[in-house]
């Protein structure tokens, strides 16, 4: 699914009204119905009153036209216009004529007004700004905002949380409505999924609109919202006919005194995403510990018995996942240098790894194409440099993504892949999976993938995913605080069968069981 920006959203509109051969506001008007049925379905006709804020531009159009088939079918309204500025749109007046047609008279909303109470069993339907807005909100509207936000009311926002930027960070976080549920048109936001625009907006859904269908498909994006749909095709089933070396052979290249840990998750984890071996190259105090716990893992040990000086073996792997528990010392760095020298394999960075590379940056000019990095967000900033917002921190990802040739995974709620000038955004995980080790589950699951034959790009975005589907199912038998990596993996299997599952059909009324 695309994430569309606000200029292509706007062409779409326009595409559609001209092609469909309908006025912009025979749009609005199907915007408006779908809100409805929406509500409708939810409210049953019930009395709660439904304070609805209407801007003066499109949005507030919404927000109009939804008002009158509200009032049309019975339901406990009140109409306010927030006056915030001279310009009205003709989409916006024309429905308000309409309201008043039904006798409905809106409450304008001016400078320096008061704000009417509201109760915590009310609903505001906020249609203050819509996804044009590129300036804070004038002082007297960041109060109203604000009163909306201490209502304790049910919030329903249109199309965006009023006081979002859909391309840059918000400047004033108290200028923002704080919504419960937002109704997207026809494709969800890109700021929904962003830490810093994300908080506002709670849940969303999609309406579809019936924007022209031609248009979305030839529309160039730079990221994607990535859920089991779209993973699906990059599966790779198994032949009848084959054996272990059909897919491949990873290596899993860390560990150090105290974190031998960290390469056991990362190795249990490829073979069971399906790695047809495994070796974990680990320091000599990491041979028994890896041998008791993983006996389908082979073992290749450093002289060195607390860490790794040398990242040498005659076996050939498929792809090395490189890094965790792997420590920071000089010794370890020229370890790594003199590796990345004669490397042949498909590489995944991780954890130590990746602040090696960030203390001695000559080492990213030694990197295979499309070598797979996965940072938390204080690795990528030793990477890539700090950032004031979260628009920065993408800007500054897909730059070093196309000055280095590497695939960057944004870890996070909504990890992010990038890859050159886009961006793959995940739909699974959970806050449970905040936990030690989960990181290093990614890098196994990743490298295992890699192993079997994935591209780069798609053994990424299809181990993340598959990384926070495992988590989301162990979810439900261990609860938030109590998931561990070893659950993670545990389920990684339940993952793969959750990629074939259809939706259950809901049984028709008077149907019975035979």
């Amino acid at each position: 699914m695309k994430f569309f920006n606000a200029g292509q959203i706007y062409a779409a509109d326009k595409s559609t009204i001209e092609k469909q051969g309908i006025s912009s506001n025979e749009l609005m008007e199907r915007a408006a119905v779908q809100i409805f049925n929406w509500l409708h379905l939810r409210m049953q006709g019930a009395q709660v009153k439904i304070h609805l804020f209407c801007g003066i531009g499109n949005n507030g159009g919404d927000g109009m036209a939804l008002a009158r088939h509200l009032k049309e079918h019975g339901y406990n309204i009140e109409v306010n216009v927030v006056n915030y500025s001279d310009k009205r749109s003709k989409d916006f007046l024309i429905n308000l004529d309409r309201l008043k047609d039904l006798k409905i008279w809106p409450n304008f909303l001016e400078r320096d007004c008061g704000f009417a109470e509201i109760g915590r069993d009310d609903i505001i339907v906020d249609a203050i700004f819509g996804i044009g807005l590129n300036r804070n909100p004038d002082p007297w509207v960041a109060k109203l905002i604000q009163h909306l936000n201490h209502s304790g009311a049910f919030i329903l926002a249109v199309d965006v949380p009023s006081g979002v930027f859909m391309d840059k960070a918000i400047e004033d976080t108290n200028a923002v409505i704080r919504a419960n549920h937002v109704l997207s048109f026809q494709a969800p936001k890109l700021i929904f999924f962003l830490p810093e625009t994300g908080v506002f907006s709670n849940q969303w859904e999609v309406l579809d609109i019936g924007l022209d269908p031609e248009y979305l498909a030839a529309t160039e994006t730079e990221f994607d919202l990535m859920g089991k749909n779209e993973v699906l095709p990059m599966y790779v089933p198994r032949e009848k006919f084959s054996h272990k070396g059909t897919y491949g052979h990873s290596l899993i290249v860390g560990g150090s005194y105290g974190k031998i840990g960290a390469v056991a998750l990362a190795a249990r984890a490829a073979l069971t995403v399906g790695s047809g071996l495994v070796t974990a190259y680990v320091p000599r105090c990491g041979y028994v510990p890896i041998q008791t716990s993983l006996p389908e893992v082979m073992v290749i040990t450093d002289k060195d018995e607390d860490c790794i000086k040398s990242i040498e073996f005659d076996i050939r792997p498929t792809v090395v996942g490189l890094g965790v528990g792997l420590g920071t010392s000089p010794e370890t760095a020229e370890a790594l240098s003199g590796f990345l020298d004669g490397i042949e394999s498909p590489l995944v960075i991780d954890a130590d790894g990746l602040n090696l590379l960030s203390k001695h940056k000559e080492l990213l000019k030694k990197l295979p194409p499309k070598t797979i990095l996965t940072p938390h967000p204080k690795e990528l900033e030793r990477l890539v440099g700090s950032w004031k917002d979260d628009f920065e921190k993408l800007k500054k990802t897909k730059a070093f993504s196309k000055k280095h040739d590497v695939i960057i995974v944004i870890k996070g709620a909504h990890s992010i892949t990038v890859y050159g000038g886009h961006g793959y955004v995940n739909t699974t995980g959970n806050p449970g999976m905040a936990t030690a080790g989960s990181g290093d589950t990614l890098t196994g699951i990743i490298t295992g993938l890699v192993a079997q034959g994935y591209a780069p790009l798609d053994a990424t975005i299809f181990g993340v995913y598959l990384h926070g589907r495992a988590g989301d199912i162990a979810l439900e038998q261990t609860g938030y605080q109590a998931l561990t990596a070893s659950k993670i993996i545990d389920a990684i299997g339940m993952a793969f069968i959750d990629l074939f599952k259809m939706p259950e059909v809901p049984e028709q009324e008077g149907q019975e069981e035979s």
